[in-house]
């Protein structure tokens, strides 16, 4: 999620979008673009970053559907010790995303009031948005990546030396091809369907985007009807990725982005399966519903110019039996849950349902 340069001309108010900026929200169709910083944190430091314990910070929005993928990872595979956290305020001024959630709006660690800062000790004069997720390397104060795409394929391949005892294996070797196959999908028609839907400029463009989105969730609806999880019988990151798509549909997406042939508590197949997820921890412990409506409502004025954010969904069905153990299957493979939510981390009771 970043500041377009482009959305500003649209709106003075920055928009959220993919990592590198080149997006349109105006006339021109949109288009998600790829990471502009593309490094990666491996263990073998191929890229001049090499896996170390408290080397890297993860800064991301709990509004934002691309870091909330970084933010289960780094819970399920218990590196909240290697991997320290920053979370941004989920409403961004015309520098993008700012750390006024903490103390006099400085990030503790990193120093800075703005992610921008990183971006620009890496690369002076950037031209394009602020996007997060995004891993900083706290000696240097430098933007090591954007690439929301590979970054939790990589904490979950490359960090394995830093894995909790007991992580479940998210991106297991033999079913790759199945799980990348699934995520292209997904992707493709849901995760960024639902942007293509909401900044639509053209009602021929919006039509396209509404039945992609719909005829892809019927048929996860039909593929998960009898399994519990979308490749094998265990969580995988095809489960994450569209975990943070479905979990912002009904609060935001339904109406906000003009998704609505239909809630998805109206399909009992993907209702259960969000709720299963959502109750399993490391899922619904990052989500905070408060920051994904008031970012959406009010950053998104072009959409929704008079900042209201709605009341509703009602929130309480997040916690109602889902039955969806009655499919079997594992959550954790031959892992076990994640621990207790770090102190200092918890969703706020306002996110909560």
């Amino acid at each position: 999620m970043n500041d377009p340069k482009e959305s500003r001309s649209v709106d003075s108010r920055p928009e959220d979008g993919a990592p590198d900026g080149n997006e349109s929200y105006g006339r021109k169709p949109f288009k998600r673009s790829k990471s502009h910083f593309a490094d990666r944190v491996t263990a073998d430091g191929g890229d001049g970053w090499p896996v170390e314990p408290g080397r890297y910070r993860l800064v991301v929005s709990r509004a934002c559907p691309w870091a909330s993928r970084a933010l289960i990872s780094r819970r399920l595979l218990g590196l909240e010790d290697a991997l320290s956290l920053a979370v941004a305020d989920p409403i961004q001024d015309d520098r993008s995303w700012r750390f006024t959630l903490d103390p006099d709006g400085r990030d503790p660690v990193l120093g800075i009031h703005f992610l921008a800062e990183a971006y620009d000790a890496r690369e002076t004069g950037y031209p394009g948005g602020v996007s997060v997720p995004a891993i900083v390397d706290v000696p240097s104060g430098k933007l090591v990546t954007n690439d929301f795409q590979q970054i939790t394929l990589d904490l979950a391949t490359e960090w394995t030396a830093l894995h909790r005892p007991g992580a479940p294996d998210l991106y297991p070797e033999p079913l790759r091809e199945e799980i990348d196959e699934v995520m292209e999908g997904v992707y493709r028609d849901v995760n960024n369907g639902v942007y293509r839907a909401g900044f639509a400029s053209g009602q021929r463009e919006y039509e396209e985007a509404f039945r992609d989105v719909f005829r892809r969730l019927d048929l996860v609806s039909e593929r998960l009807a009898d399994r519990r999880y979308l490749v094998g019988d265990t969580i995988t990151e095809a489960d994450i990725r569209l975990f943070t798509t479905l979990v912002r549909f009904d609060a935001v997406y339904h109406g906000h982005f003009k998704c609505n042939r239909s809630k998805l508590a109206e399909d009992p197949v993907l209702w259960a399966y969000v709720r299963d997820l959502y109750q399993t921890p490391g899922f619904g412990d990052t989500v905070d519903f408060d920051h994904i409506k008031r970012h959406y409502y009010q950053v998104h004025t072009g959409i929704n110019p008079t900042g209201v954010v709605p009341l509703g969904p009602d929130l309480s069905g997040w916690l109602t039996p889902h039955h969806r153990e009655e499919l079997g299957g594992r959550p954790f493979g031959d892992g076990t849950p994640p621990g207790p939510v770090p102190r200092g981390e918890e969703v706020p009771a306002a996110g909560r349902p």
